[in-house]
């Protein structure tokens, strides 16, 4: 409602009435006086008392001031009134400081309160009243050089020399039940590469002042990070025909059109484009760093795959994939342009360097950091930079670095406050540096690790010394600037502690001109001892869009053709000369706060060790559609996800939910694949022909793949069972095996059978089989003896009593005419043969 001139005196009156009673804590409903209400921006304290507005910067036109821009620039926002009642006569000045003077400084001035802004411009009106929720939207023209005929409603900053200088939007206004008061302000920084020509070229100063650094170009790298976070279901092992599944569709989103990981590559696209206008060698800068996952998990997506409906229930119902065109489309522009750019792999899936070295498993490492480089390689025909490990941190623990040391590794990149020299002299104790001078000591491009040596070479000839491990150092203050653009920007670990502020308190515009100040202050200010040199890391999860990655890249272009910068190849950082002084990791308290717990280290060990195990039992067949690396390497990629440093960002109870659930997933399946070889049991009594018949036993193997077993039986003491050694069980199939087998004894026996790996690992579920034999065992023995006993007794008896000539009594019941007919017939049959004999 529009107030009438009669009204305005009286509400007036009533105000200040108000206020009065409001200092004297007897105002109604505000324990604190209007006047002292503090802004909410990124600079002031927080306050406890109400807040009435909200101050947001949207743009700042141009970004960046040349001596060849005009001698104006627009700086736009808007207000909203966040409060609960009414404010009166809203206006907006711009205030600046003094130009930032050391690296600490680009984060430290955003904290300074108001009055630290001396350089005041005019206020300017923006609504005569906001309403609760109401939001308007400004423009402010702001001259750079001071004037003496300025245009009306025009302030100017009095800028005269290059320089990153900080910029404050105060807002003013008048609550109702209160006074005029400062009620948010807005912070950010403005680079000035050169200072135009004033606007009133009657101005003494009306000419253009360039850039007049008595150094070097800055030696400019910038990693272009592409990575997510973990999205593949844990417990999936791979399948010559099986459908990927994922705990969301988001992925889909961030490489469709306007998409996160799609703005990013189409930054780089208009970068290289002919027609693009940007010095064609700044792409000699730009090296693209790569998560295997992501890859890993697009190129699953460029097939049909499956969606879980809640992310929380892995075994619930699944739904279709919407992404396999958006991922085919972007894997194929990544895939044309990877080749003409650098690449190199970063850790999979982001995994935390320090968890992996607990975990202490060679294989499960070697997943982790040695073969993404070849799954980089062989997914986007490229060759990537080898022997360098970019760790998510930006920061590594003496485990963590000894354990890239002995994975092949012989450069680490690191912040800059991650390594000190003995005496701590490098240690950048960037708070206490005063806002308004001082230098600080920096940190070589590249430094020997004393305490951490890389193992020679086996066989090499002659045999070398171990070598230190190397650190490519990058700013922290360009890092963390270059964290907090986009969506959810994380404050790195490496950010001191007494310059970390919530940086959602500033707005994307605000966040950006940090960044761009961040990035170009190095090439304005050559510091005593400092290289003229810059390397750019931003967050792997880098949130920037295409207008914010699109400007970081035209600030180094600017810089590169305003003679500050000159591109340089991340391999000819990595072939510098370290710094001969020794230098020792500095891990920080924050990084060992957001590390991944200790405890995953354990059971993460165990089953890597039971997939070390079956893998070494299963066989690899030609005419097999699936080798048994590919079916068990999706499992270790889970277990190197619950090590993970990506999920931690949603804090540490979303990261330990994920973890757990992802290590619980893959135990589960491999006590499933181990339970899929097993002997079947032949069900009844189990009969054997005779004491040496075969005992006939089927096996079974449920794996996609062939495998090695052994049988494993318990033989009681009445069976000598044959160990028929080492067999194979075909892919999906059975086979049927005869035991030799020994029994002597009739009665049933009880005989366990179980299958294990060559190793003795045990498969399957043991089976007990109920055998019987045919066979009379000792009885049957017995019966013999005393039958072949019984046989020599009348042998002897008969030629003892013919010897004796004796008749045998055993003849005695024989007729004596029977007897002699016998013995003539005899006698007779002798004559014959003589005869014979004879002729």
């Amino acid at each position: 409602m529009t107030r009438t001139g009669s009204q305005r005196p009286l509400l007036s009156l009533v105000a200040v009435l108000l206020a009065v009673l409001t200092t004297l804590g007897i105002g109604p409903g505000i324990g604190t006086p209007i006047a002292a209400a503090e802004p909410t921006g990124s600079g002031s304290a927080e306050s406890n008392g109400p807040k009435f507005l909200k101050l947001s910067l949207d743009s700042v036109t141009p970004t960046s001031i040349t001596a060849t821009s005009d001698p104006y620039f627009v700086v736009s926002g808007t207000v909203t009134n966040i409060g609960d009642r009414p404010v009166d006569d809203v206006s907006i000045r711009i205030q600046r400081g003094a130009p930032v003077t050391s690296p600490s400084g680009l984060r430290s001035t955003l904290r300074l309160d108001q009055i630290n802004y001396d350089i005041n411009g005019e206020f300017q009106d923006v609504a005569e009243q906001l309403t609760p929720g109401q939001r308007k939207q400004f423009s402010l023209t702001v001259a750079l050089r001071a004037g003496t005929d300025l245009p009306s409603g025009i302030s100017s900053l009095d800028i005269d020399s290059p320089g990153v200088y900080p910029l404050l939007l105060n807002v003013n206004g008048q609550p109702a039940y209160g006074g005029q008061a400062r009620l948010d302000d807005a912070r950010f920084l403005l680079p000035v590469l050169g200072v135009p020509g004033a606007a009133d070229p009657k101005h003494a100063t009306a000419q253009p002042t360039p850039s007049a650094v008595d150094a070097p170009p800055v030696a400019t790298t910038m990693l272009w990070p592409l990575a997510d976070r973990p999205r593949l279901v844990a417990g999936q092992p791979g399948a010559p025909d099986g459908q990927a599944l994922l705990t969301d569709d988001d992925l889909a989103a961030s490489l469709a059109q306007g998409g996160r990981l799609d703005q990013l590559l189409s930054a780089l696209e208009s970068m290289i484009k002919p027609d693009s206008g940007r010095d064609r060698s700044l792409v000699n800068a730009i090296c693209l760093a790569v998560d295997p996952d992501l890859l890993i998990t697009v190129s699953d997506m460029t097939r049909d795959y499956r969606v879980l409906a809640s992310p929380s229930d892995p075994d619930g119902p699944t739904r279709s994939g919407a992404g396999s065109h958006a991922a085919k489309a972007w894997l194929e522009r990544l895939r044309a342009l990877a080749p003409g750019m650098c690449v190199v792999a970063l850790p999979f899936a982001q995994v935390d360097p320090t968890a992996l070295a607990a975990a202490g498993d060679v294989t499960l490492t070697d997943r982790a950091l040695n073969a993404p480089a070849d799954l980089i390689d062989s997914i986007l025909t490229v060759k990537s930079v080898r022997g360098v490990a970019v760790p998510d941190a930006g920061t590594v623990d003496t485990e963590g670095a000894t354990l890239f040391a002995h994975h092949g590794f012989t450069t680490t990149v690191l912040a800059d406050n991650a390594v000190t020299t003995g005496d701590a002299r490098a240690n950048l104790i960037s708070a206490k540096t005063p806002p308004g001078g001082g230098t600080e000591p920096g940190t070589p491009d590249v430094v020997n690790l004393a305490d951490v040596t890389v193992p020679p070479a086996a066989g090499a000839t002659p045999p070398a010394a171990p070598a230190a491990l190397h650190a490519a150092t990058f700013d922290i203050w360009a890092a963390t600037a270059l964290a907090a653009i986009g969506s959810n920007p994380p404050t790195p670990p490496f950010t001191p502690d007494k310059v970390r502020y919530d940086v959602t308190n500033d707005s994307r515009a605000a966040r950006l001109q940090d960044a761009l100040g961040a990035i170009t202050w190095t090439a304005l200010n050559p510091q005593p001892g400092r290289a003229r040199s810059a390397l750019l890391v931003p967050p792997q999860q880098w949130g920037a869009n295409r207008d914010e990655a699109s400007a970081v890249l035209a600030q180094l272009d600017l810089l590169v053709k305003n003679g500050l910068a000159t591109p340089r190849p991340f391999t000819d950082l990595l072939a510098q000369q370290p710094d001969p002084q020794g230098f020792q990791l500095d891990y920080p308290s924050r990084a060992a706060d957001d590390a991944v717990p200790a405890r995953y280290a354990e059971p993460v060990h165990q089953q890597a060790q039971r997939i070390t195990e079956l893998m070494s039992a299963l066989v690899d067949v030609p005419q097999q559609e699936l080798s048994p690396r590919a079916f068990l390497n999706p499992l270790r990629d889970d277990l190197i996800r619950v090590l993970s440093l990506s999920d931690r960002r949603a804090g540490a109870a979303t990261a330990d939910t994920n973890a757990q659930r992802r290590l619980d997933q893959t135990t589960k399946t491999m006590d499933n694949l181990f339970g899929s070889v097993t002997v079947l049991p032949p069900g009844g009594v189990y009969t054997l022909a005779s004491e040496q018949s075969p005992l006939l036993l089927v096996a079974r193997n449920d794996l996609p793949v062939a495998i090695r077993v052994r049988f494993k039986i318990g033989a009681p003491a009445e069976t000598n069972i044959t160990d028929i050694g080492e067999q194979q069980l075909p892919a999906k199939g059975n086979r049927s095996f005869q035991i030799p087998t020994e029994v002597s004894d009739s009665r049933n026996l009880v005989i366990p059978i179980a299958l294990t790996t060559p190793d003795g690992v045990p498969l399957g579920n043991a089976v007990s089989v109920s055998v019987r034999s045919n066979a009379y065992g000792q009885v049957l023995a017995i019966i013999t003896a005393c039958a072949c006993a019984l046989l020599l007794l009348l042998v002897g008896r008969r030629l003892w009593h013919r010897f004796r000539g004796q008749s045998d009594p055993a003849d005695e019941e024989f007729d004596p005419g029977t007897q002699d007919r016998v013995t003539r017939n005899r006698r007779a049959r002798k004559r014959d043969m003589k005869e014979q004999e004879a002729r």
